[in-house]
């Protein structure tokens, strides 16, 4: 079984387990430590939130060791680091996922790789999504503000997001907007399947350029998390890609394809990508087809996931709906 946080909502640690802030940008953290407490909501920063240098916010176990003490601290009710980074993959041999109990863990990016090894190591349900950084507007966005929903829910409880109308084509990071992004671009998912698909199953999910990583290693047993916590249900694969060309981003899901990651899969959501740049004339469309091909599953794009927001935010471990038709795209995702 898969186990769920409280669903209170009261205080958040920050904390850097990839990168942190360099100082010249500290004032965003400054500013989204004051839009938290504008909600109501008290915060704990960490020391590694402040710094960043060779790549990383510290050291290895130093990184391990701040979020390990959030995660044991009883007074905080989610963590959420600034954002992600490079170099995450670092302190997973520093972390005692045995000690681990239910807290709410949200980011994306490199921070998607220790969501995802908590929830196949522990059982324990992450949440991808927003950073903490991405919240410092006077404004929230309709996709985005479900974060405080999604983490408000318990156990047994339910969520229903829905597609975004508009998405950020390009940051402009010197001049946000209110709501922090620019919500320029007319969102449609896509699919080379059916032109309307339902399908369900358990989800899991994250950045492709840094979660491949971990197949076939200790981390990313996922034979182990489905015996023990999902035994025979089958699993929707949530995924982007953030900076690899086509090539890369198949030869990466070819990895996870071997290691037995889409095993008993009902479908693929693919997130919009700055990247996917064609290999000669092989594009992601084509790799889309070869793949549902390959799987004999569906599989949807441009989905409301990665680093060009806004994001849904998909729980590790949830059971999740998925229906599209007509470009739009809903997905339910229950806490059992």
């Amino acid at each position: 079984m898969i186990r769920y946080p409280a669903g209170k909502l009261r205080t958040i640690g920050v904390t850097a387990p990839s990168s942190g802030v360099e100082k010249e940008l500290h004032h965003l953290l400054e500013q989204t430590i004051s839009r938290q407490k504008e909600k109501g909501y008290d915060v704990k920063i960490g020391n590694t939130a402040w710094t960043q240098h060779d790549a990383k916010s510290a050291p290895a176990d130093e990184r391990a060791k701040e979020f390990m003490d959030m995660m044991e601290d009883s007074d905080i009710d989610a963590i959420i680091p600034p954002w992600g980074g490079e170099l995450l993959i670092e302190i997973l041999e520093h972390l005692n996922f045995n000690e681990m109990e239910p807290k709410w863990v949200l980011g994306y990016s490199d921070v998607s790789l220790l969501l995802l090894a908590i929830t196949l190591n522990t059982g324990i349900a992450t949440a991808h999504g927003t950073n903490i950084i991405d919240l410092r507007g006077p404004e929230t966005d309709e996709t985005t503000a479900k974060w405080i929903e999604v983490l408000s829910t318990a156990s047994g409880g339910e969520i229903v997001q829905f597609s975004s109308d508009f998405f950020q084509k390009r940051w402009e990071h010197d001049n946000p907007s209110p709501h922090v992004f620019h919500l320029t671009e007319r969102t449609e998912w896509k699919t080379v399947s059916a032109a309307k698909l339902n399908f369900s199953g358990r989800l899991l999910g994250g950045c492709v350029d840094v979660i491949h990583h971990i197949a076939g290693t200790p981390y990313g047993n996922i034979a182990a998390f489905r015996e023990k916590h999902i035994p025979g249900e089958p699993v929707i694969w949530y995924l982007e890609n953030c900076e690899m060309s086509v090539a890369d981003l198949k030869r990466s899901l070819i990895q996870m394809k071997y290691a037995g990651w889409f095993d008993n899969c009902s479908g693929i959501l693919f997130g919009r990508s700055p990247a996917n740049h064609p290999t000669e004339n092989y594009t992601a469309d084509k790799m889309y087809r070869e793949l549902e091909k390959e799987l004999g599953i569906p599989v949807l794009y441009d989905v409301d996931c990665g680093h060009m927001p806004p994001q849904i935010i998909f729980v590790n471990g949830a059971y999740a709906e998925v229906e599209f038709q007509d470009g739009k795209g809903k997905v339910t995702q229950r806490f059992v």
